[in-house]
């Protein structure tokens, strides 16, 4: 039995067999996506840049006001990837320009290329940034993929640590909800 791990292992048929593992849970329904509110919101800290896949930098501030999905995830990263395409579905469904996506790459600063390379051959449409320089206490987190909903107040509004299922109606639901209250708060 160990033979036999070690040669999966090794052989790299190991990881292949955990995503397709993987990719099925998350097709149950088992690992949906909740949309528990934390106990207490906390307040999100904008402060800090980040770079889009053209090289542009982007001050965070611009996001301000608009209700955020914000993923962090790397490439090396399995159930970083297992959850992928339902976050593309997910992208794909929401035509909201109150609703911003944006996938934070946490690979190492000089994995920039293979982050690029990555996201066209997935052909990812959805918005990936890395970081410019640094990132705020928050989104230094221990586990990926972590993923956090911020509303309109800039409010965390949950998250979700661990590979998820977020191409469902009831998500997207919560997603457009938070994007309708912020823009009943902000009209006159």
């Amino acid at each position: 039995m160990i033979a036999f791990f070690l040669v999966l292992r090794y052989t790299g048929a190991l990881s292949g067999i955990s995503y397709f593992t993987g990719s099925l849970l998350l097709k149950t329904g088992a690992m949906n996506a909740g949309m528990e509110a934390p106990l207490v919101a906390k307040s999100f800290d904008y402060n800090f840049k980040v770079k889009d896949l053209n090289g542009s930098v982007i001050d965070f501030k611009t996001f301000k006001g608009k209700t955020l999905f914000i993923n962090v995830w790397a490439t090396w990263c399995g159930p970083c990837r297992i959850e992928m395409p339902s976050i593309q579905k997910l992208y794909d469904k929401v035509k909201n320009d109150e609703i911003v996506f944006i996938m934070l790459a946490v690979d190492d600063r000089k994995s920039f290329d293979k982050v690029v390379e990555f996201v066209k051959e997935k052909e990812y449409t959805f918005p990936v940034y890395v970081p410019h320089e640094f990132l705020p206490d928050q989104l230094m987190v221990k586990t990926i993929p972590t993923t956090f909903v911020v509303n309109t107040e800039g409010k965390i509004a949950t998250h979700e640590t661990g590979a998820a299922n977020y191409d469902t109606e009831e998500f997207k639901t919560f997603l457009e909800g938070l994007a309708v209250k912020g823009k009943e708060k902000s009209s006159p």
